[in-house]
């Protein structure tokens, strides 16, 4: 059983996402964003095809504030994927299954 995603926290964002040992996708999402409610499903997918290659996590931005603003995300659903680190690519909004897993492989 590979792991789906992992909810991510102000508090856990440096250890889970910039110390991260393989590149991390990062979601930026809100309860009440249809959008993201939209790409979540694709997202838990996508988790589990890249298990071991990719760590996909999921900000909740109501409850983590902190973390979005520093990377200054102003629309979610926002994406952000990091290497080693570094925001190395981001995108915003909904988009399909195959769009994500494209601009995932295209980063890695």
């Amino acid at each position: 059983m590979g792991a789906a995603t992992v909810d991510v926290t102000d508090a856990t964002f440096d250890a889970e996402v910039r110390k991260s040992d393989i590149p991390v996708v990062v979601d930026f999402w809100a309860e009440w964003c249809g959008p993201c409610r939209l790409i979540g499903p694709f997202l838990e997918e996508l988790a589990t095809e890249y298990a071991g290659k990719v760590k996909i996590v999921k900000v909740n931005v109501d409850e983590n504030p902190d973390s979005p603003a520093q990377l200054g995300v102003r629309g979610i659903p926002a994406l952000f994927l990091f290497k080693d680190g570094q925001v190395v690519s981001n995108k915003t909004g909904a988009a399909p299954k195959a769009a994500l897993a494209s601009w995932i492989q295209s980063a890695i």
